[in-house]
């Protein structure tokens, strides 16, 4: 088990694309300003102890070790020993929906998106409870079951996208279904948390929310979009190249099932919640869920973490070494071996 202490130097990571971009854009600058300079043979007669795979070399090296440091700044840790704990809290499964339709941005920067991010506020607003995350379309599939390893938590959530399940559609009685399977048999208080827009609503969801009712689970839904609905982007290589189109050319134009969502919230005894805000007014929930009674429950967790960020740090300071240790000259010595190997 492995986590990161210091997870926010993550975004000095973006440094590391800039870095390569302004070093091709100098690159390029250089060659054209020598070319204005004079002429080509006469810059390679100028130049020719300069080696330009040097160049490379020790801009890669410097690279690695910028990448290298912000790792260690972010302190790796391994877990080293599992104990058996006491917690007292409750169980909750987040499933949320992943169809095509969450592309839309009528949510920015879109509903999937917003969604993510508001399902990792979420877990850091839980403590000792244990965790679940189902995802839907047309089917249901269980992306995590009951845990209180929060890391692997938000880890699974950021790797969520529309295309880990083929078949469209919203099956929300499906995953409502699912939930039910992969709660635990223990006796604590369990709350199911359904992220969707709710469009092509397709099984008896109700009836499943009344099911769930039944076996002691509040069913709670967050209502994605707008009522007005918004066109589904594609995008290719990073672009816009269009909107969705149905069978007869039309654009396709998403909108909120919120009807649907307030029953089956309702119905499960639970809260509806039209999404808004930066955290989608999760408040609510939250708020929920601290009046929710806890209960005792033991659980095994990593309680000893060693950390690793010397070793990071060690190899940024070889790599700076190495770099240092290389000149921009070419090798004599590896020239003439290699014109010896030419037969030259």
């Amino acid at each position: 088990m492995f986590r990161f202490e210091n997870e926010i130097y993550q975004w000095a990571l973006l440094l590391v694309p800039v870095v390569l971009i302004l070093y091709i854009v100098a690159r390029l600058k250089s060659r054209s300003m020598l070319k204005n300079f004079a002429d080509t043979k006469f810059i390679n007669v100028l130049a020719s102890d300069s080696s330009k795979s040097k160049h490379l070399v020790k801009f890669i090296l410097l690279t690695l070790a910028l990448a290298s440091i912000v790792l260690g700044l972010m302190n790796m840790q391994f877990g080293t020993k599992l104990e058996e704990i006491e917690r007292e809290g409750i169980e909750i499964i987040v499933a949320m929906d992943i169809s095509n339709s969450m592309l839309a941005e009528d949510i920015q920067p879109s509903r999937i998106e917003r969604a993510k991010q508001s399902v990792l506020k979420l877990i850091d607003n839980v403590y000792n409870d244990k965790l679940g995350l189902i995802i839907f379309a047309g089917e249901s599939f269980l992306q995590l079951p009951i845990t209180t390893d929060y890391s692997a938590a938000k880890l699974l959530v950021s790797t969520i996208s529309t295309d880990l399940i083929p078949t469209q559609g919203t099956a929300i009685g499906s995953s409502i279904e699912l939930a039910m399977e992969s709660f635990s048999d223990n006796e604590v208080n369990k709350v199911l948390i359904i992220i969707t827009d709710g469009e092509n609503h397709e099984d008896d969801a109700l009836g499943r929310a009344e099911e769930a009712v039944e076996k002691g689970i509040f069913v709670n839904t967050i209502g994605m979009g707008s009522v007005k609905g918004a066109p589904i982007p594609i995008y290719q290589n990073g672009i816009k190249a269009g909107f969705r189109k149905d069978r007869s050319g039309e654009t396709v134009v998403t909108k909120l099932n919120e009807g649907m969502l307030r029953q089956i919230a309702t119905t499960g005894n639970g809260r509806f919640i039209r999404a808004s805000g930066a955290d989608l007014n999760l408040k609510a929930i939250l708020d929920d869920l601290e009046n929710i009674e806890k209960t005792k429950f033991d659980t095994k967790v990593f309680t000893d973490f060693e950390d690793q960020f010397q070793w990071f740090f060690g190899f940024a300071l070889l790599l700076l070494l190495v770099e240092f240790i290389i000149s921009y000259r070419k090798n004599k010595v590896i020239g003439k071996l290699l014109n010896f190997a030419e037969g030259k």
